[in-house]
């Protein structure tokens, strides 16, 4: 397997190359190497140019599910199921708030709430870490969830750790050490900064347990 760009990647099938959709930007370079073991989702488009979306690998004998799509579904059902929350009364995705829009918005118990949610899929030594590129636009998501703070929202960030096998979610410091600035700062005004992993089985992933965040600057 390898990946001309980052839309794409050739896999190879029953002996066969096909061109395969990745649904996910990111680096991914340790995960979109030759010989992997992937999942592949067949398209019910015909007007695609491509037949299958790349949506899961294994790293060694760890399933990693790459969708980036994916987590966005996955907290709103694990907040409708109570899992943030015990008395949610409206969850609505894609919100806008200032300059940004962020992945979900909550009523609960007579408070407002915005989230947005990150997909990780980088994991270093059991440390899962984000991001895998730099990104300024999650930084700008954490300067603005501050915002909603001042203005008397609850604001969340939500990291969801797309595999199981990680002991702490820790930001990516070596790759981008703003981004690991600015989400202490977002913490330390009173965003609440979740780390959750998932168990991830061929085609079916779901979020399992809350992992501690480590905000300790941190780079080799």
């Amino acid at each position: 397997m390898d990946r001309p760009n980052r839309f794409v990647a050739r896999v190879e099938i029953d002996g066969k190359e096909e061109l395969c959709h990745v649904k996910n930007t990111g680096r991914l370079r340790e995960l979109l190497v030759p010989q992997a073991r992937v999942f592949l989702e067949e398209s019910d488009n015909p007007q695609r140019k491509t037949r299958f979306d790349l949506v899961q690998i294994y790293k060694g004998e760890q399933l990693v599910n790459i969708d980036s799509q994916m987590p966005n579904y996955l907290v709103r059902e694990w907040i409708e199921a109570g899992g943030l929350f015990p008395d949610v009364t409206l969850v609505a995705m894609e919100r806008r708030y200032g300059q940004s829009r962020f992945d979900l918005y909550v009523e609960h118990g007579g408070k407002k709430a915005f989230l947005e949610v990150k997909g990780v899929t980088l994991e270093v030594e059991k440390t899962a870490r984000f991001p895998d590129a730099p990104t300024q636009r999650g930084v700008r998501h954490m300067r603005e969830l501050m915002r909603c703070l001042e203005e008397g929202y609850e604001a969340f960030l939500i990291f969801v750790i797309q595999m199981k096998g990680v002991d702490r979610f820790q930001a990516n410091w070596e790759t981008q050490p703003e981004f690991g600035q600015v989400l202490r700062q977002a913490a330390d005004a009173g965003v609440s900064v979740l780390a959750c992993d998932c168990r991830v089985q061929p085609g079916n992933i779901f979020i399992d347990q809350k992992i501690p965040v480590d905000f300790c600057r941190e780079i080799r």
